[in-house]
Parts: structure tokens; C-alpha cells; sequence
């Protein structure tokens, strides 16, 4: 059989990469006669760069001084392979990097500063990643380090989301330029960037805001886009609190996450020669089949035959094609303890059921 392994990462347990050579082992002890190609997955959150540095020549990661979301000095990085560099927001200015969370006045301008470096370093085309983010800030403070110019009213602007309240204008005539190979943003959401499905509304609680503070960064947000104009309709534009939106307005093209790296990876290719296509995550939920890397990967399938592996499965996502590492290992404690060992026993369990008795 020729098997194709691509699990997305199991968020803080396990990589992309080790979810794919865990269950790769299982498998292997008892069907050591089949082709596995293993490709893990990203739809465009933590993860992405090193998912895509498989698949990329000569991929080497740049260090660029930078600061965290709420302005503290940070060593950020970008991923580069030839004149093309992938930058993660959380690799920069993420929420998981806080000790503390500023809802109100975290902001972007740290992925703005590696940005910025990455172009004047000579890249002509970018592939951003900008999900896991602290900040609802539209992106504006990315902007501002790529060289717009944000003015408040009576001259004061306050970084962050709620700041923008006081916007009155946005200089643009010294904004770095889009690089030559155009810049995108992998985005898998279809939030917009205000409203009642806008980021602040879906996302900023998740960053610390309280009820009068969402409804706060909404009405910010809704001052931003006022100003600097752009479709704050667009699905997609509120991912990571707005930075998605902010990005669009200065020329970037938002695109899903998982099926612009699946075709980067040459997942669709793969797949169409597979006789059975694994996936998984760390959630498997309904969530999972919106935009998100598992409901790629299972749309790509056609008549193959396709099974998921999560740590957890929701109870109206389970059927005889999931594997619930939970139920497994006994107990979700157990199962985040030692996921890698949990996977490699549902790789071998898989293995197990072509094989028979």
C-alpha cells in the first residue's frame, strides 16, 4: 500500500513533523512492506515555516531584532528560501510569548519590524503567517513599522487595537512597498474585521478582553478601517485580531492557509495517488472542516480512503474513521503526557485493521 501521513500539529503537544514520523512508526512495526510519504501539515498558524522548510530549497531561518507584542526587546525570525521568505507572527509577537495579556494595547508592530528587514534584505516575495497573535490591532502596528505613519488627534496615536479610536489620519507616501513577487496571507478563518464576526468579537477574548473591552476594539477597529479604507468585509480580514485586514489594504492577497501550503507540499498530487490518506490534530471538531488543515486534507480525498487521528474527537465528528487518542490512552492527561507514544500506538492499531487478523 502506498499511505500518505499529514497531520496537522496536536497544538502544544507535538509538531506537525513528529505527529507524522510517530504514527509513520507505528505503522511501519506492523506493515513494514508499504510506501509511506509523510507530509505534514499547517494551515497557516504555529508551524507553518517548518512545515513548509520540507518542502522548500534551501530553506534557512534570518534573526532580525525585533520586540513582543507589548513592545518588549524580542529576537524574531523568518524563514527564507532563495528570494522568497515565510514569516510567522509567532515567531515574533504571539500571544503564547506573553506573561501577561494587554488586550487593549498589544500590537503587530514587532511582525512589521521582521517584514521590513526581510525586504530590505532583497526578498521579493512573502508568505505571511499570522495567526496566534496577542494583539486586535487590524495590523496597524505592523503598518507603522513598515513605514505608514498613524496620527491621533491632536497629534497622539497609543499603540494597540484600542488606540485607533483616536485615528484622524494615515500617511502612506513612505509605506515600504510590495515586494516585486507580491506578498500572502494564509489565513484559515472567514472572520471579518468588524461585527458581530469581526476579530474582536470571535478573537479578543480569547486575548484577555472582557465584554467592554471587545465592544471598545470593535468600534477601534471600525475607526481603522474609516481611515484607511479597504473592505473590512472581506472573509478572512479579521484573522489575528485584523492583522489580515491591515495586510490586505497594504497590497497582500489573503488566501486559505491549508490549501495554499497542501499545494506548496504537493499534497493534492499525493493524495490522488494514495491508497489511504491519514490525517490529524489535536481537537477534531466541527471547526476542524472549516478552513482549517484535517478538513483539507479529508476534502482532497475523492473515492481514497481517508482516517483521522486527534487527540480528541468530538462526539459528533466520531466514526469508525477516527481515532481518539484520548479514549486510547485512557485519559486526556495521559494522552498529552505522552502523545508521541499514543500516536505510535493508533499508527500501529491502523496498520493492524488492514492487515487483519
Amino acid at each position: 500500500m502506498r499511505v500518505v501521513l499529514a497531520p496537522d500539529k496536536f497544538k502544544g503537544t507535538l509538531t506537525a513533523e513528529l505527529a507524522a514520523a510517530a504514527l509513520a512508526e507505528g505503522w511501519r512495526s506492523r506493515r513494514p512492506q508499504d510506501e509511506l510519504v509523510l507530509l505534514p501539515m499547517a494551515d497557516g498558524g504555529d508551524g507553518t515555516a517548518a512545515v513548509l522548510a520540507g518542502s522548500l530549497p534551501d530553506p534557512h531561518w534570518v534573526q532580525v531584532a525585533s520586540v513582543n507584542a507589548v513592545g518588549a526587546p524580542h529576537l524574531g525570525r523568518y524563514l527564507r528560501s532563495g528570494d522568497t521568505a515565510v514569516v510567522e507572527l509567532v515567531q515574533v509577537c504571539g500571544i503564547a510569548d506573553l506573561t501577561e495579556l494587554a488586550p487593549l494595547s498589544a500590537h503587530t508592530i514587532g511582525l512589521g519590524i521582521v517584514i521590513a528587514a526581510a525586504l530590505r534584505d532583497g526578498v521579493t516575495r512573502l508568505v505571511i503567517a499570522p495567526a496566534g497573535s496577542a494583539s486586535t490591532d487590524g495590523g496597524s502596528g505592523a503598518l507603522s513599522a513598515m513605514g505608514a505613519r498613524l496620527v491621533g488627534h491632536r497629534g497622539i496615536l497609543p499603540v494597540g487595537g484600542a488606540g485607533l479610536a483616536n485615528l484622524a489620519r494615515i500617511d502612506t507616501d513612505r509605506l515600504i512597498a510590495l515586494p516585486p513577487g507580491g506578498a500572502v496571507v494564509l489565513v484559515d478563518v472567514e472572520a471579518v474585521l468588524c461585527g458581530a464576526n469581526g476579530a474582536a468579537a470571535i478573537f479578543a477574548p480569547q486575548k484577555g478582553a472582557g465584554p467592554d473591552e471587545v465592544a471598545e476594539l470593535d468600534l477601534a477597529l471600525s475607526r481603522f478601517a474609516d481611515v484607511l479604507g479597504g473592505d473590512r468585509w472581506q472573509p478572512g480580514s479579521g484573522a489575528a485580531g485584523g492583522t489580515a485586514y491591515g495586510l490586505a489594504c497594504w497590497g497582500a492577497e489573503l488566501q486559505p492557509g491549508a490549501s495554499t501550503i497542501g499545494g506548496l507540499i504537493g499534497l493534492p498530487e499525493a493524495v490522488s495517488g494514495a491508497d489511504l490518506v491519514i490525517t490529524g490534530e489535536g481537537r477534531f471538531d466541527e471547526t476542524s472542516l472549516s478552513g482549517k488543515a484535517c478538513g483539507y486534507v479529508l476534502g482532497l480525498l475523492g473515492n481514497t480512503p481517508g482516517l483521522v487521528v486527534a487527540g480528541s474527537v468530538a462526539t459528533e465528528q466520531r466514526s469508525a474513521n477516527t481515532v481518539d487518542l484520548t479514549e486510547l490512552a485512557g485519559s486526556s492527561r495521559a494522552a498529552m503526557t505522552d502523545p508521541q507514544r499514543w500516536l505510535v500506538a493508533a499508527g500501529a492499531m491502523l496498520a493492524a485493521r488492514i492487515s487483519g487478523p
